[in-house]
């Protein structure tokens, strides 16, 4: 502890270039703090200082250990403010932005979360276009799709699976494709990404790479909803994330063709601002959906990683 002591009085005087501003900020005196330096520096065997009747300056040596000394008492500050947020009850406005269909995902396992959190209050903005968390003001966002910021952290949530379905009543009026190359005589209803107005292009098997497929579309739309309504009307075939058409598909009102051409996977992710304390209502909402989304019950959530790169950006999966 006297350790401690001794870094807390050089640390301050580094910042106040002051002993007597350093003691102030401490509540000990101006002596107190240099006896502190003094000692520290005789340990050490440099000197931190050079010295005049009205200030200090940190020397060469000095300006290195003050680095250093700094993040050391800031991690013990975090612990600090760490242990005493796990001690409090979550409570709050937390503001989560999901891809529009997430709804599908999420309101299934809500009331269980709100149950057990009644003080935390969930403001959710269901929307496919590309969010900043940091300039929005946002807690935590769920997307799918490359993570490209490297001042959020995530976690994943559960991996994903694109189908390429159709009607009972549109395959039999027009027939099962049997190859990729049978798109080209289909009716196909294609997403269009809300942020940049591109087609998503079907990644099927035997298609070169980086070839726009299919090569027509008898319908385009930038809402997955509308998709899945019209696939399901027979109006064509529809390229769509396993998870948003698993109950269609049980009930026959779609089916899955070309499966063995497709292999295309995703998984989703939780992201939030990096932050060196995170707020007991985040860190329960973090783990629930990790939790309870898409992993199998007593399946551990994977660890935690820093995004890299640009802004995250939704996928077609909503």
């Amino acid at each position: 502890m006297d350790s401690l002591s001794s870094l807390a009085a050089f640390v301050r005087a580094a910042e106040a270039q002051s002993f007597v501003g350093a003691g102030r900020a401490l509540g000990v005196s101006s002596s107190a703090v240099g006896k502190s330096v003094a000692r520290l520096e005789e340990k050490l065997g440099v000197r931190l200082f050079q010295r005049s009747t009205r200030h200090v300056r940190l020397t060469a040596e000095g300006e290195l250990f003050y680095e250093r000394c700094r993040r050391i008492l800031d991690d013990i500050d975090d612990a600090e403010a760490e242990l005493a947020q796990s001690r409090a009850a979550p409570r709050g406005k937390l503001r989560v932005s999901l891809p529009v269909v997430g709804y599908r995902m999420l309101l299934p396992i809500l009331p269980d979360f709100m149950q057990r959190y009644p003080e935390v209050e969930l403001d959710l903005d269901f929307s496919d276009r590309m969010v900043d968390v940091i300039e929005e003001g946002l807690d935590a966002v769920v997307r799918s799709g490359p993570l490209a910021d490297s001042r959020l952290m995530a976690r994943p949530l559960g991996p994903f699976r694109l189908l390429v379905v159709g009607s009972p009543g549109y395959l039999r009026e027009r027939g099962t494709p049997q190859s990729p190359e049978d798109l080209a005589h289909h009716a196909c209803l294609r997403y269009r990404f809300p942020s940049t107005g591109k087609l998503q292009t079907w990644a099927v098997d035997g298609v070169p790479a980086g070839q726009d497929w299919p090569p027509s579309s008898a319908m385009s739309c930038n809402n997955i909803e509308a998709l899945i309504c019209a696939a399901s009307q027979n109006q064509g075939l529809a390229y769509l994330p396993d998870f948003i058409v698993r109950d269609a598909l049980a009930a026959g009102r779609l089916q899955i063709v070309l499966e063995p051409y497709l292999g295309q996977t995703g998984m989703f992710h939780v992201l939030w601002p990096s932050s060196r304390q995170l707020s007991p209502k985040l860190r329960v909402f973090v783990d629930f959906l990790c939790q309870r989304m898409f992993a199998p019950p007593g399946e551990a959530a994977l660890p935690t990683r820093r995004a890299d790169g640009g802004t995250p950006t939704s996928q077609p999966t909503g």
